[in-house]
């Protein structure tokens, strides 16, 4: 989309996210907050609804979402308090899609739990099935691999904007929003 095409900053959408074979995933009640140089960003207050098929809730802490401009990746940062920092969902096809942002869940995932376990990739076993049983094209599985231990590495790094001031901005932003 063009920046005229983009919707105005405090519009409410659904960010909508399918599997490899079209299935139907997560979608998340969010509001479009702006664009820079990384990408779209968008926000969920507490209390948002997020749903897939078989699971259904309300958050209880606000984030921003960036939909990065490489349409590879989604960056999570939860406002501090949240056990997690950063959730990175790797992500194919990730884009605008009739004035909706969408993508394809590529099921690997980078977390941040300061707290916890530290910075890690996620969801090993989720890919390893799903390549088996989708079929995921050798030249997609390569460039995920890759992309997930570059982001591990850069969020571990604490490089923007998976640093505290670029979402911290957007944070400020949602936090603005009646």
């Amino acid at each position: 989309m063009t920046a005229l095409d983009l919707p105005a900053p405090g519009t409410r959408l659904l960010f909508r996210w399918r599997k490899w074979d079209g299935s139907q995933h997560w979608q998340h009640e969010c509001v479009y907050l702006g664009r820079d140089e990384w990408g779209d960003w968008f926000g969920q207050q507490a209390g948002s609804r997020s749903h897939r098929p078989g699971r259904d809730f309300l958050t209880e802490w606000g984030n921003v979402t960036l939909m990065s401009s490489t349409g590879d990746y989604a960056f999570t940062r939860h406002v501090p308090g949240h056990r997690t920092r950063t959730y990175i969902d790797l992500a194919w096809d990730l884009r605008w899609k009739d004035g909706v942002p969408t993508g394809i869940d590529m099921d690997l995932d980078v977390v941040d739990r300061p707290a916890g376990e530290g910075v890690f990739i996620d969801d090993r076993d989720e890919w390893d099935e799903h390549r088996a049983r989708y079929g995921y094209p050798v030249q997609v599985i390569a460039h995920l691999e890759a992309l997930a231990q570059d982001l591990r590495d850069r969020v571990a790094g604490d490089m923007p904007p998976f640093d505290e001031s670029v979402p911290a901005g957007w944070l400020a932003r949602l936090a603005e929003l009646p």
